[in-house]
């Protein structure tokens, strides 16, 4: 029973979407879940081609995830494969990730990068954010200040 498991169990997490099972013996995680849950193979270039019981926010988080992963940490996410198939949840319940989802990436992501980008106000403003209109307000005020920075530099050639 082992030999029918071993390709799951050896499995690599890769960048980017594959054809079954990847060149290097994996796929992504989402394309993994698939696989997991005992579904068709099917390639996942975003969560609109999850299979009805994933959730999209979910899927759509992990593949980002996946994708932005240095190769030596990747394999980390596999934790997470087998709690894809069945994660797709009411309406309600899917907006409510989608929501929580955005507020922490920009508290968590944005607000960090706004500080690197010498904009102190900003990084607090995102990491302080506890709704999502605040977080919504805030990362648009970030793309302003940045598009401003970004035109700046260009006009100088930087």
């Amino acid at each position: 029973m082992a030999d029918g498991f071993g390709h799951i169990l050896n499995w690599r997490l890769l960048a980017g979407s594959h054809p079954f099972p990847g060149p290097d013996g994996g796929t992504c995680i989402n394309e993994a879940a698939v696989v997991a849950a005992g579904l068709p193979y099917r390639a996942i270039r975003s969560s609109a081609d999850c299979p009805p019981c994933f959730s999209h926010p979910l899927a759509a988080y992990a593949l980002g995830l996946n994708d932005a992963m240095p190769d030596a940490e990747r394999h980390r996410l596999m934790v997470f494969v087998l709690r894809l198939s069945g994660s797709a949840d009411r309406p309600e319940i899917e907006a409510a990730r989608t929501r929580h989802l955005a507020v922490a990436g920009i508290r968590r992501i944005l607000g960090p990068l706004c500080g690197v980008a010498g904009l102190p106000e900003l990084a607090e403003r995102c990491a302080a954010a506890e709704t999502g209109d605040a977080a919504l307000a805030a990362a648009r005020s970030a793309a302003w200040h940045g598009g401003l920075r970004a035109e700046d530099a260009s006009h100088r050639r930087h």
